[in-house]
């Protein structure tokens, strides 16, 4: 299976459609209600959703989940019956699987209730034909890279006896989003040059989004937050309750992070802490979801890009 403990739930849909193809004779037969095993509509719906809580059972790399709402439509026409499945859960992979599952058992209840009054019967044309949620859905596209600065905060890296971890994982996560790391610098914890340095590359260097990694915890030397709360104009607490949020499903040691994330004009700050797993955490808490403040900050509300 897929390992998918580091998606974040989001709102899941998915519709499936198939068809049954058989005589008139025999589809009227279902409308009229009058085949011997019973209401064929009835128990195929039932037989769908039974088959899509319990998709897991025979999908084998499918995840066993929770699912909010699954129900199927159907209808009969002259010559052939149209299967619909929609479900609809909130969690951390698609449902498109569940709604095929759901139209395939629905379909084949169909046939095995159909089968002595027509022997030419057949069924088919199972697909997927609308699918909403995840990171697609969720995926940014701009006119140009935004430009973007990772600096590490750590006395130890500055002065070269520690490697750094987590602002490479951080490039490493970004190689993958529509942003160009146009620096990658370590600083000591000094709240001023921290200071003086961000401002720096939003003032200056016109940097889009600053991430730093480090100094977010209650260590002596640990003096991000405090360095970059004054120089914000607006705070974004939402991203912050996110990132302890996600970080506290994983150990409770979340808790006691400090991260503070806010904008500067047109550029937004994030910080993250400086543990390689926290960082990693961070980066896949917030992306691509976080920089949909940027059409919002350009002044397009919801949907302008620059």
């Amino acid at each position: 299976m897929i390992n998918v403990s580091h998606k974040s739930n989001t709102l899941r849909y998915a519709k499936a459609e198939g068809y049954l193809y058989a005589s008139s004779e025999t589809l009227q037969r279902v409308k009229e209600k009058t085949v011997p095993k019973g209401d064929v509509l009835a128990t195929a719906r039932a037989a769908g959703i039974h088959a899509a809580k319990n998709t897991s059972d025979i999908i084998t790399f499918c995840h066993s989940m929770p699912l909010d709402w699954v129900d199927l439509s159907f209808e009969v026409e002259s010559e052939q019956i149209r299967v619909v499945a929609e479900v609809e859960t909130v969690w951390k992979t698609g449902v498109e699987m569940e709604a095929v599952t759901a139209v395939s058992a629905a379909l084949l209840n169909c046939f095995d209730m159909l089968k002595p009054l027509d022997k030419e019967m057949s069924f088919g044309d199972i697909k997927v034909v609308k699918k909403r949620g995840g990171k697609s859905q969720y995926r940014e596209e701009f006119d140009r890279p935004l430009k973007t600065a990772v600096l590490v905060i750590s006395d130890s890296t500055y002065e070269g006896t520690r490697e750094d971890k987590s602002g490479k994982v951080i490039q490493k996560h970004l190689e993958d989003q529509p942003v160009e790391v146009a620096v990658y610098e370590i600083l000591p914890d000094e709240e001023e040059r921290i200071r003086e340095r961000v401002l720096a590359l939003v003032n200056e260097e016109n940097c889009d989004l600053v991430i730093t990694t480090g100094g977010t915890g209650f260590g002596p030397k640990d003096f991000t937050p405090e360095a970059i709360r004054p120089i914000l104009e607006k705070l974004a607490p939402g991203i912050a309750e996110k990132l302890r949020d996600y970080g506290t499903q994983r150990t409770p040691y979340a808790m006691l992070s400090r991260e503070i994330a806010g904008t500067i004009g047109q550029s937004l700050i994030l910080t993250l802490p400086g543990s390689s797993n926290g960082a990693r955490e961070s980066m896949q808490a917030l992306f691509p979801g976080v920089l949909h403040i940027f059409p919002m900050l350009w002044g397009g509300g919801h949907g302008k890009h620059q």
